[in-house]
């Protein structure tokens, strides 16, 4: 019995050994990485994107001569498509940047609120400061986007 004992100890004593150094420190985490069937996917609705985003002046513009109907058609046409657009890239994002990205089309979206609610009663200001906002977040999402390779 006593015996026995020892080689159960043995026993215990290995395998604490080998899980203890199986569970070593963490490895640093890698950039994401995407196939070309993924970047193109993705790719596929970043023109729209980019295209609303250069169109900044264009709204900066509307706000300034206060055309307040023509910047409510802004927000719900072109900014629209462009969050939708947004929507459809997420699922397809690596998967450490999906809660970020969907953080950002959150925050555009009250963004785009907020102009939305200056522009009903005709506040020039609070439009400019969330026009602003409304592009800052535009790029913030841009950056988590993979480059199309060459």
């Amino acid at each position: 019995m006593v015996r026995q004992r020892s080689i159960f100890s043995l026993i215990f004593v290995l395998l604490a050994t080998f899980l203890i150094s199986c569970g070593g420190p963490s490895v640093a985490t890698l950039p994401p990485s995407y196939t070309a069937a993924e970047v193109a996917k993705i790719q596929e609705y970043v023109p729209g994107i980019k295209a609303v985003r250069d169109r900044a002046p264009e709204l900066q513009n509307l706000i300034a001569k206060g055309e307040w109907i023509k910047v409510g058609n802004f927000i719900h046409g072109p900014m629209t498509e462009a969050r939708s657009n947004m929507t459809y890239v997420i699922p397809n994002l690596a998967l450490q940047n999906q809660a970020k990205a969907r953080q950002i089309s959150k925050d555009l979206l009250k963004d785009l609120v907020k102009i939305d609610q200056a522009a009903t009663v005709g506040n020039t200001s609070q439009a400019f400061s969330n026009c602003k906002d409304v592009f800052v977040d535009i790029d913030k999402f841009l950056e988590l986007v993979p480059e199309q390779s060459s």
